[in-house]
């Protein structure tokens, strides 16, 4: 669901009933108004930024998913009520959007292997008892197998070849609310998109990974590399399932270009711009 606000005075709500309503709902309604508001997971987020991109119209995010990881990159509270004041009486902020080869776009990062091992294999039961944790346990287990492929990338025209158990194309830098840094210096208004590749070969690599996102330390390691650019195309051997901001998409290739300063988000007034050096 999602609810569209004049002038923070009255607002008309919108209830979507299948995929692409809410992008068919903020193509057609979002923008007569002043702002347009999605409460629901990060899905439903992905298709009001795709319907309003490049437009003058403001989103603001509620958290309504499970996940819900861009409000989280936004700093923006996880009730509704508390989202809802903040937005209200916030500030605007352009972002980088990530664009897909069929046109879809994401905010906060697309990627194979381990991440989207997480969506894929975390029930939608446990989901709805244990909440993110869910996820944070089926992307434990997936870290202990090591199911490692070849991973092939181009960015901007350069090929690369990497043995890799995770590659994240990422537009934001950091997972729940800075708990886990993705990369060095990822911004989300930058005009790039960063690829990180996470290839541990035994269990301490994987937990010197881990060690190392948490203090955000990337200094070099054999087990992570980083590459920025404007276009990234990823392939697997063998062929991995492919996911954007928590929705599966299918399998590899994968092709992504960065629009820059395509989404115009409500954002806290203290939100900081999630960049680190």
């Amino acid at each position: 669901m999602f609810a569209f606000a004049c002038s923070g005075v009255t607002c008309d709500a919108r209830r979507t009933t299948h995929p692409g309503h809410a992008a068919a709902l903020a193509a057609q309604m979002g923008r007569d108004y002043d702002a347009v508001f999605t409460l629901g997971g990060d899905g439903t987020v992905m298709e009001v930024l795709g319907a309003l991109a490049d437009s003058a119209t403001p989103v603001g995010i509620l958290p309504g998913g499970t996940g819900n990881l861009v409000a989280r990159a936004l700093s923006i509270p996880m009730s509704v009520s508390g989202a809802v004041t903040l937005l209200s009486a916030g500030s605007t902020r352009r972002v980088d959007l990530g664009r897909l080869g069929d046109g879809r776009v994401f905010a906060f990062a697309a990627g194979v292997g381990i991440d989207a091992t997480m969506v894929g294999q975390t029930t939608a039961a446990a989901k709805r008892r244990f909440g993110v944790a869910a996820y944070l346990a089926t992307a434990l287990r997936a870290s202990w197998s090591l199911d490692a492929f070849t991973l092939r990338a181009t960015v901007d025209g350069v090929p690369h070849r990497f043995r890799a158990t995770a590659a994240v194309v990422a537009n934001f830098g950091s997972v729940l609310n800075g708990l886990l840094h993705l990369g060095p210096a990822i911004s989300e208004n930058d005009g790039m998109l960063d690829l990180c590749v996470f290839s541990p070969a035994n269990v301490s690599d994987a937990l010197r990974i881990g060690w190392r996102m948490a203090r955000n330390d990337f200094g070099t390691d054999p087990a992570m590399q980083f590459v920025r650019g404007r276009h990234i195309s990823l392939d697997a051997e063998p062929a991995r399932a492919a996911q954007a901001d928590g929705e599966l998409l299918g399998s590899t290739p994968l092709d992504i270009e960065v629009v820059p300063a395509a989404a115009l988000l409500l954002v806290p007034s203290d939100a900081p711009l999630h960049t680190w050096a």
